[in-house]
């Protein structure tokens, strides 16, 4: 009999794969995310209903469709999170392959929906963006890389990742989709850092990031214009940002009230982007605060259970999953209350969004997966071993 170790509790290979899952599965995480779906629906249900009105829809046509793609998302995020890492990681190859080659031909066939940025396909009865599907693949082929690296002989696949992180971050930059691209090369960055790459290297990585971010600001209409209403000193009230800096103050501690609000009447992406903004107007920061914690939760626990496996891939895949889970949770709150300039990104699981819901329901799944515990999976077990 194989013995998996997490607390206490002995787990036969031999049994029901439903029951293995059950005891080996990181059960706080799994329920962070549920709540943070909740959540979700419960935010649309207040957000959404301002703007199916305007387009002609009932009430609660956007909640639905959140509902709908939420249980897909989940549904994915189950089925994912029972798989092998051997399995996550050839389905997550072949998945990045698939999003890179949409990626690439979004200047063709693409669409930018009226926001100036070509990041979708449209279906007719959905839009996809290939960007938020190609997040997870991306980062199972640069931990597959990089782990093969460890090997004697291997290949060298630090640079080799490195070549696709900048062919997928040039890309995005074309669309253009600096956020995106921003997390992309974060991500990566993350997992060379865990690989042991020389501080020095990483120095140099910020040097350029600063570099492209001042030529991209000469040069992009788009980005210059985001970054100067960032660093004004006045916030205009009749924007987006104005909007959602004026709920989040007039939300206080405890909120105005369910249904209370009134930046849903105002903010076109109040059910997206700016989700926060409608959570800190009508419940106020203890809400928000919950929804902090919630995504510390997963981040953190995630980090904790990959500090005890030994597998180099592993290990660097689920860093880098959990490490851009938390960003983009962080990057979407940050927008919202002006740390940050905007970026068009939404909180994961709990703004609308087909492609983003099942998009993170995949890489959550993912990271589920392999932050199981396993047999002999942990270092303490190798050491444990040499010491008898």
């Amino acid at each position: 009999m194989t013995v998996m170790a997490h607390g206490a509790i002995p787990v036969r290979n031999s049994d029901p794969i439903l029951p293995r899952w059950w005891q080996t599965i990181d059960k706080w995480s799994l329920s962070s995310i549920l709540l943070l779906f909740s959540i979700g629906i419960l935010l649309g249900l207040a957000a959404s209903p301002p703007l199916a009105a305007k387009n002609g829809f009932s009430a609660f046509h956007y909640v639905q469709r959140q509902a709908v793609f939420g249980g897909m998302a989940l549904v994915v995020m189950f089925v994912t999170s029972m798989m092998a890492p051997s399995v996550v990681r050839r389905l997550g190859v072949l998945g990045f392959l698939g999003a890179f080659v949409a990626l690439a031909l979004l200047p063709v066939l693409g669409t930018d929906f009226g926001k100036g940025a070509v990041r979708w396909y449209s279906l007719g009865f959905a839009s996809v963006q290939p960007a938020e599907f190609l997040k997870p693949g991306f980062v199972i082929i640069s931990a597959w890389l990089m782990s093969a690296s460890f090997e004697i002989n291997g290949l060298p696949g630090k640079l080799y990742s490195f070549i696709i992180a900048i062919t997928v971050v040039g890309f995005l930059v074309m669309q253009p989709d600096f956020g995106q691209a921003s997390l992309v090369l974060f991500g990566w960055g993350v997992m060379y850092f865990v690989a042991g790459a020389p501080l020095f290297l990483l120095i140099g990585m910020a040097g350029m990031v600063v570099f492209a971010g001042t030529v991209a600001y000469n040069n992009s209409e788009h980005f210059a214009r985001r970054i100067d209403g960032f660093l004004s000193t006045d916030v205009d009230p009749t924007t987006q940002m104005g909007y959602a800096t004026n709920a989040i103050q007039e939300g206080g501690f405890f909120g105005v009230g369910v249904g209370e609000g009134q930046v849903k009447w105002s903010l076109p992406d109040a059910h997206t982007d700016f989700i926060v903004a409608v959570a800190a107007e009508e419940y106020g920061l203890i809400l928000v605060l919950a929804i902090i914690a919630l995504y510390i939760v997963v981040t953190v626990r995630s980090l904790l259970r990959l500090m005890r496996e030994r597998d180099p891939f592993i290990r660097l895949a689920g860093t880098g999953l959990a490490c851009m889970f938390g960003v983009q949770a962080m990057i979407n709150m940050g927008v919202a209350v002006r740390l940050l300039p905007a970026k068009g990104m939404t909180l994961p699981f709990v703004s609308y969004g087909g492609s983003s819901l099942i998009a993170g329901g995949i890489a959550v799944g993912m990271l589920l997966s392999f932050t199981r515990t396993r047999p002999q999976g942990e270092v303490s077990d190798h050491f444990a071993r040499r010491g008898h």
